[in-house]
């Protein structure tokens, strides 16, 4: 499966350890540091959230921003309590299920195979944009815990939006992968394209310093910063909006923003070994999650958390999961799908976590953009099963169902606590069991347990397990499923994308996927 590529070639990605600061671990290393300068400068773990969710926006713009959506998981250490809030996107009141038409042949090329819809109206351009919740999501947090000023959060976003997003390598191939779709729309191709052909600037070369110009972004987030969270429901920001929206030809009114609140939840508590796990429930991979460990710890004892019996074990519990999850829940992403999200985990001095994931859905989201606001909108609508009577159908007013899946969790009866999450659709859920197995049964590093192969059984018949468990590991898991290896790869990612960071005493450490080309953790200046 690994076909040309290198077999001898080693890639290492150790993290970052703070002795006496908080930590942030997020999928772009400026973003990160963003995070630790507010952390730093006093803010808590929110406070920092809100700083890295604006200028990862900025510098992943195709895999989440404002008009995005997600969950997050928080862990309140004065309290020792954990928090649960959802900002998942939803379907406008006035969207019209008789515009998208089933075709009667083939399934939709995109992350989901769902019965094709006419014109693939529920996954590309305005008709596929819902109701954003990030933002939202964001105040809630930050009402509640944040100690610095809202306008003060969004100033590293704002300055990173004025010089403009690097188009060094990684972003040339990332915009080069939705050249096609990007040029169909007139205000993305001007972003993102030159000649509607091809990537602005020199990406390829060693030297560039080609940026795209993302101005009109940075002047909304800095009405946003002053204006206040809400201004992109209530005020100009959500007017304008709803005006590009309905401009392109899709469904959205001033109410379906007006009425938009982000739900702080109970969350879904997980006992695990000695060691529990929080997660998001209901509309999340969080029940899945729940259910894949309940059938890990049936299916091999602690002890033998590293040996071949219990690689294929997890493959069956995953698997036994997830058929649960879609006969259930309605969720139906193709396992095949690329990543297309973002997640980054952050603790503070105090031992304040935050695992926040957010997301545009598709990579590039709807491949259209607001022009009013810079900004590329979600295609949260494909989210939606397109034909009727399922559990997940297409329907107005309703909420999606995301594969998220942020959590905290604690092992060592309490000795060490950490937040984690990952990108990758599908992919996200076993990811993040995997790790957490890792530190709580077996007593890894962060580092050591995002580095640790892994498999994906995320749906479907197959097995995909990590080239480097061949040998008994590959063997056992093959005596019980359909089994292929992959090679861990800067692009696409075949296993997720994991962030996260870990508190043992006042020690604080983080790291991201190794291969995550801008991925890394970053800890407060001196810490």
């Amino acid at each position: 499966m690994s076909g040309s590529f290198s077999r001898s070639q080693t890639t290492r990605k150790p993290g970052v350890t703070a002795s006496s600061g908080g930590v942030v671990a997020a999928q772009h290393v400026i973003a990160a540091r963003a995070g630790a300068d507010v952390l730093a400068a006093g803010g808590d773990a929110v406070d920092a959230a809100v700083a890295v969710s604006f200028v990862i926006g900025v510098l992943e713009p195709w895999m989440s921003g404002p008009f995005g959506g997600g969950a997050m998981m928080l862990w309140r250490a004065d309290e020792g309590k954990a928090e649960a809030l959802n900002y998942g996107m939803r379907s406008s009141r006035k969207l019209d299920v008789g515009f998208y038409p089933l075709v009667g042949r083939g399934k939709a090329s995109d992350l989901f195979p769902w019965a094709q819809v006419f014109d693939d109206r529920n996954v590309k351009g305005a008709t596929a944009v819902a109701v954003p919740g990030v933002v939202d999501g964001l105040a809630k947090a930050h009402a509640r815990h944040g100690r610095m000023p809202w306008a003060e959060l969004l100033t590293p976003a704002i300055e990173a939006a004025r010089r403009g997003l690097h188009v060094d390598w990684y972003a040339a191939l990332i915009i080069s992968s939705a050249c096609r779709e990007l040029s169909e729309d007139r205000d993305a191709a001007a972003l993102f394209l030159e000649d509607g052909q091809w990537p602005r600037g020199s990406g390829w070369t060693a030297l560039s310093d080609e940026r795209l110009d993302q101005s009109r972004h940075a002047d909304t987030l800095q009405h946003l910063a002053m204006a206040g969270p809400r201004e992109l429901y209530d005020g100009d920001i959500g007017e304008s909006f709803v005006k590009d929206v309905t401009a392109k030809g899709g469904f959205m009114s001033r109410e379906d923003l007006t009425g938009y609140e982000a739900e702080w939840q109970d969350p879904l508590e997980i006992p695990f070994r000695d060691g529990r796990l929080w997660a998001v429930p209901k509309m999340t991979a969080g029940p899945t999650l729940a259910d894949a460990i309940a059938h890990w710890q049936k299916g091999y004892p602690q002890h033998r958390a590293g040996e071949p019996e219990a690689y294929a074990a997890r493959a069956e519990g995953l698997d036994q999961a997830y058929r649960t999850r879609l006969e259930g829940m309605g969720d139906n992403e193709s396992p095949k799908a690329p990543g297309c999200t973002t997640h980054f985990s952050i603790v503070d001095r105090q031992g304040n976590m935050v695992a926040m994931t957010q997301t545009l859905l598709s990579l590039f989201g709807s491949r259209c953009v607001s022009p009013s606001t810079g900004m590329l909108m979600n295609n949260g609508i494909m989210w939606f099963d397109p034909e009727p009577g399922r559990p997940n159908s297409l329907a107005p007013a309703k909420k999606c169902l995301m594969n998220v899946c942020p959590v905290v969790g604690e092992g060592q009866g309490g000795q060490r606590r950490f937040a984690l999450g990952a990108s990758g659709g599908r992919k996200i859920m076993p990811a993040v069991a995997q790790i957490a197995a890792g530190l709580i049964e077996q007593g890894q590093s962060m580092a050591e347990a995002i580095e640790a192969p892994r498999i994906d059984v995320s749906g479907g018949d197959l097995c995909i397990a990590d080239e480097r468990l061949a040998g008994p590991a590959l063997a056992a898991l093959s005596g019980v499923m359909q089994t292929a290896t992959a090679k861990r790869l800067p692009f696409p990612y075949a296993f997720a994308c994991p962030a996260g960071v870990m508190r043992e005493g006042d020690r604080n450490s983080g790291t991201t996927e190794t291969f995550s080309p801008w991925g890394d953790g970053a800890t407060e200046p001196g810490a």
